[in-house]
């Protein structure tokens, strides 16, 4: 607890010095309980026929695991698989977790639930306007039923700025390129910021944080958020390396107003099959390349030498006898 304790003094010491690089993005989190919602998983993307989902939404920065009050009340639907829509209601609730000084406390967050109804991909839509920000934040993530049921999760549901996957969003392993398109009011958005982060827990954000500032002290936000473009037809595309849960965001900037972000929510999991890992310790190798060399009593031809020195050896022995 006393290492936790140092570790959010040293972030908070390192946010103010370095101010804030991590980019904003409405964290769309199935879950079982409020408990367990900050270990989400890819697996939490994946339901049964008849499940009830409860979806969380916070305000933050996944990478680093801060979080601000949500300022206005989301609006949230589903999208099912046959293109029917459900507008869903959302309660207020409080979340735990860290704010961007390092302080731990409570703070605004929404929650939701629907169920799975139909087999296949139910696309949650949620729209949230930050006052802080001066932004508009469109979050859309799949939720999938059903083997082979892979039907609705490219699903265009008409948000002002939008994210269209070329990649099914699940299935995704580690290293895999997602690829996309952003649309802005249906038409490609091109020449767009295309931000991309990794969603990490609060121990595994303060440790990464503090990694990046040593090995980084000249801009250690630049591994923090990933950045790339959207091409002339609103195509663009990046590498997953890691297993968890990504956000891909596009940004349409206006010359007056607010900046309006569609976001796509992508759980990776692990490469499959998963790598096996060697067991055998450096005395077991000594062992092995002993047991290989010519002189070792495990190979053919010392064996036969040994055979051979001992028939010389009896009919010497005989010999003398006689």
């Amino acid at each position: 607890m006393r290492k936790i304790v140092l570790s959010l003094l040293f972030i908070g010491m390192l946010m103010c010095s370095a101010g804030m690089g991590s980019a904003h993005f409405t964290m769309v989190f199935p879950s079982d309980s409020e408990d367990t919602l900050w270990d989400v998983t890819p697996e939490d993307y994946i339901a049964e026929l008849g499940d009830t989902k409860d979806v969380y939404m916070m305000w933050g920065h996944p990478y680093e695991h801060i979080l601000f009050d949500m300022s206005t009340v989301p609006e949230v639907s589903v999208t099912k698989p046959d293109g029917t829509v459900e507008e869903l209601t959302v309660e207020e609730t409080t979340v735990d977790g860290m704010d961007e000084e390092g302080n731990m406390g409570t703070f605004v967050a929404y929650k939701t639930s629907f169920t799975v109804d139909q087999m296949g991909d139910s696309v949650i839509s949620v729209k949230y306007a930050d006052v802080d920000e001066d932004m508009v934040d469109f979050t859309k993530a799949v939720i999938h039923c059903g083997e082979e049921m892979w039907v609705g999760w490219d699903a265009e549901v008409g948000q002002d700025t939008e994210i269209i996957p070329y990649m099914r969003p699940y299935g995704m392993e580690e290293g895999f390129v997602f690829s996309g398109k952003a649309l802005y009011n249906g038409e490609a958005l091109t020449g767009a910021d295309v931000e991309i982060e990794i969603y990490h827990t609060l121990e595994k954000g303060i440790e990464i944080v503090e990694a990046a500032e040593e090995m980084y002290p000249y801009d250690a936000p630049m591994v923090f958020t990933r950045l790339t473009k959207s091409n002339d037809a609103g195509d663009f595309v990046y590498t997953l390396d890691e297993p968890g849960i990504w956000f891909v965001g596009a940004t349409m900037e206006p010359e007056e107003g607010q900046p309006v972000r569609g976001v796509f929510i992508v759980p990776v999991i692990e490469s499959f099959p998963v790598k096996v890992v060697s067991a055998t310790s450096d005395s077991t190798m000594a062992e092995g390349t002993a047991e290989s060399s010519p002189e070792s009593a495990s190979t053919p031809g010392f064996i036969a030498s040994v055979a051979l020195a001992g028939i010389l050896g009896a009919l010497y022995t005989i010999m003398r006898k006689e």
